[in-house]
Order: C-alpha cells, then sequence, then structure tokens
C-alpha cells in the first residue's frame, strides 16, 4: 500500500505574528508546532513530509527544522516565489507576497505522485485528525478530503482571524467553503465586518476548514488551470490571493471533485499573534498531563 506524503505550507513569515513563528518551541523539550505534526503524521501512515519554503529562509529553515526530521522520514524542500506563474505571465511591480496557498500546494506537483495532506506548518490539528486524513487516503476512495473544525474553537483572543466557512450536505460532504476575513469573538460566537462594512454574527458552532486537506495527484492539473484563470482576472492587483479553498469550491460547483468532511474531537491550536502562543504551549501541556501526547516525541 502506497503510504501518503505530508506537505507542509511554511513560506510565511507570520507578519501579524512578527518573526517566522514555525521555529518557535511550544513544547516541553524545545518541540515546535511542525514537530507535533510529522510526529503524529508519522504514527499514522504518512511516508514522507515536503515542505514549501521561501528561498530567503532555506538555510535558517533547514538548519532549524529540517534538520531534524531528514533521519526520521524522507524530506524535500519546494519553493513558493513569487515569479513562479505560467508562461505568458508577468508580475506586478508593486506586488511583494507570493499568490497563495493553491500556489504554494501547486509548488509540489513534481516531486508529489501519491495521495497526500496538505496542512499549514502553524497549526496544531491533533493526532486524530491526522489519523483519519490517512485512513482516507490510503483507502480505495478517490475523494478529496478536509478534517473540519469548530469555529469557536479556532478563534484568537488576541486579534482577528480568517477561517473558511464550510456548508455540508446531508452526506457530509463539502458544499462550499466560504473564506471570511475579520473573524472576531463575540461572546460564545463570533462577529465579522464584510466589505460594505455590515456586520455579520455567527453562532461559533460551524463547521470551519483550517486548511488540512486530503487530495490526490489530480490536483495539481486542477490548480494549474485554476492559476492561470486567476492570473487572468487578478494578476494585476498587488494584493491579491489564489486560496485552495476557492480553488476546492470551484471543482466541488463544478462536479469535478467531491469533497468529504471529516471530524476530529482534537482541540485546535494556532498562532496567528505571538499572544496566542502561551495558549498553545498550555493546550499541549494539557494534552500530555491527560495522555493524549507523549512529553518527549524524539527518542
Amino acid at each position: 500500500m502506497t503510504k501518503p506524503t505530508l506537505l507542509v505550507l511554511a513560506a510565511g513569515m507570520g507578519s501579524r505574528y512578527g518573526g517566522l513563528k514555525q521555529i518557535d518551541p511550544v513544547g516541553p523539550n524545545g518541540e515546535t508546532i511542525i514537530d507535533y505534526s510529522i510526529y503524529d503524521a508519522q504514527r499514522a501512515g504518512f511516508g514522507k513530509v515536503v515542505f514549501v519554503i521561501r528561498r530567503d529562509i532555506e538555510a535558517l529553515f533547514k538548519e532549524i527544522i529540517g534538520a531534524r526530521f531528514e533521519k526520521k522520514i524522507p524530506v524535500e524542500y519546494v519553493f513558493q516565489e513569487l515569479d513562479k506563474v505560467p508562461s505568458g505571465f508577468s508580475v506586478p511591480p508593486a506586488r511583494k507576497k507570493p499568490w497563495g496557498t493553491g500556489q504554494a500546494i501547486l509548488m509540489a506537483a513534481d516531486v508529489i505522485h501519491e495521495p497526500f495532506a496538505a496542512i499549514n506548518a502553524d497549526d496544531f490539528y491533533g493526532a486524530n485528525s491526522f489519523r483519519v486524513l490517512a485512513e482516507q487516503l490510503q483507502s480505495s476512495n478517490t475523494d478529496c478530503a478536509m478534517v473540519g473544525f469548530i469555529l469557536r474553537n479556532t478563534l484568537s483572543e488576541h486579534g482577528s482571524v480568517a477561517r473558511g466557512i464550510c456548508r455540508l450536505n446531508t452526506e457530509k460532504f463539502l458544499e462550499s467553503v466560504t473564506e471570511i476575513t475579520g473573524i472576531e469573538k463575540d461572546g460564545g460566537g463570533a462577529k465579522y465586518t464584510d466589505s460594505t462594512g455590515i456586520l455579520h454574527r455567527l453562532g461559533g458552532g460551524e463547521i470551519v476548514s483550517m486548511n488540512i486537506w486530503g487530495f490526490t495527484p489530480t490536483l495539481f492539473g486542477h490548480l494549474r488551470a485554476q492559476f492561470a484563470e486567476f492570473l487572468k482576472r487578478h494578476g494585476a492587483e498587488e494584493k491579491s490571493e489564489f486560496y485552495i479553498p476557492a480553488a476546492v469550491n470551484e471543482l466541488v460547483a463544478t462536479k469535478r471533485e467531491r469533497v468529504k468532511v471529516l471530524r476530529t474531537p482534537d482541540p485546535w491550536f494556532g498562532v496567528t499573534y505571538r499572544e496566542d502562543r502561551p495558549a498553545v504551549i498550555a493546550g499541549i501541556r494539557k494534552l500530555i498531563a491527560r495522555g493524549d501526547c507523549p512529553e518527549t516525541l524524539w527518542t
């Protein structure tokens, strides 16, 4: 049976966080969030890790992050760069950032030839998330997959966040995911203001995408075509981004792919802001005390 690959999206510098948050320790022995993700993924049956990084952080990332895993699991690196666009397109002079998570995943097309999961480097998803995703990817089912979390469990106490709000059908397949920015805590729920200035309230129990996806390599062909179309429409915009939820939305709407929404009881932790880090550290310590997570990952 072919083992799935774990694709880790680690190209972001974390502008709101104030540094390269992927390398900050959060575990009792200096573990980073990436340590926990790769440890849990390897135990679940993943056989290779591919990191998406930027050229300007390559040396630092390999020294502090990559080197810890290269003797434990096969590791490869690919690079998300601003000028990696299809032939016939150019980069606006004022643009500084790459093109978003859709482009980041597309950068791995030459090194991934098996079912794979794509995750954020700075999100703690929990062991069960990787287990259910590995089971889906190693089955004979060729549907895509997404692990869904409860909105209220993914909000920050220290500022607004962007979340993909999901709508499911009765069979628990994804009907749509809507990327909403500026979501803030509001009692037991949440709120955000749309681009027209209208305030919207959310109950807090909505299923959200935290960018933990399961795909087959057929996704890369879809992304190539969608990225080219995105650049035709938005390539001249300084801050436009080709988000993977938007790409998945189109595939679902046109019935080219189905996305099974998997559920997990595991908590989610993330470090959108530097002030979030103590809560992540405390959450991991709680999992260790409960016996859900080992105190020492790598021996």
